[in-house]
């Protein structure tokens, strides 16, 4: 009887540890890490995530966080996982990437999906040193020197540029065109250089003409002061009128 209840007991003890050690607790609701073809897969799709997970295997290599609800893209938001080498983040809402959220992937990740999702412009600084290949169609792009920028930076996925469109742009005739298209004929960054240089000499013409403008106030205020002075002068007597006519010349001078 006393056997009996010792192997109850440490079976009990067992089931518990089990249960505590159990890897997949810590994951959130729709999360499961798999295996496949030899690569350490955690899949989290259609799991109705709002943010990326923080409880992901660092020794993942296949990270699918697609058909989520997932906003944005925070610095660092991948640092602990140094083994990705694929990051599926298509069909989420991301509007926003912030510079170093992809930082710690630069030497393995070979492959990124931000297609589908709600991008309008993203700095080139967020792909910095990134070496994968990058999905980027499918979203309401802003066609201007930025994207021009960021499309230059990264490595597209073959076959995935058609599907960068210009959802907006300063000019109404590229909009609902490929964007690669529209470069073919179009520098934005050209354009905006030329802007930008125009809007540097329309200001300093402005201020040049303010400085000029106040110089020929200043001379025909004092030229006034002066006249004024001197025909005041021409009414004193002579010996006082020589005398106040020598201290202005000295003041002028």
């Amino acid at each position: 009887m006393g056997l009996l209840l010792q192997s109850l007991l440490l079976l009990l003890l067992l089931l518990l540890l089990g249960c505590c050690l159990d890897p997949a607790t810590a994951f959130p609701k729709g999360c499961y890490p798999s295996e496949e073809e030899g690569l350490k897969t955690f899949r989290c799709s259609n799991a109705r995530l709002t943010e990326v997970p923080r409880d992901i295997p660092n020794d993942t290599n296949k990270l699918y966080l697609d058909s989520n609800r997932i906003p944005f893209l925070p610095r660092d938001a991948f640092r602990d996982l140094p083994l990705l080498l694929e990051l599926d983040l298509s069909h989420n809402v991301i509007a926003s990437v912030e510079s170093g959220a992809f930082r710690g992937l630069a030497e393995h990740l070979h492959s990124l999906d931000l297609s589908s999702n709600r991008l309008v412009s993203v700095s080139k600084d967020a792909f910095s040193n990134l070496k994968a290949k990058v999905n980027l169609s499918n979203n309401p792009w802003l066609c201007d020197c930025r994207l021009q920028e960021l499309v230059r930076t990264v490595e597209l996925v073959a076959g995935s540029s058609g599907g960068i469109m210009c959802d907006s742009s300063a000019q109404e005739e590229h909009v609902g065109k490929a964007f690669l298209q529209v470069i073919a004929d179009t520098d934005f960054c050209n354009m905006y250089k030329k802007t930008t240089d125009i809007a540097m000499l329309v200001t300093m013409f402005g201020w040049f003409a303010m400085v000029i403008s106040y110089l020929v106030y200043y001379v025909r205020q004092n030229q006034e002061d002066a006249r004024r002075h001197l025909e005041y002068l021409k009414s004193l007597p002579s010996k006082q009128r020589r005398s106040e006519e020598s201290s202005t010349i000295s003041t002028v001078v």
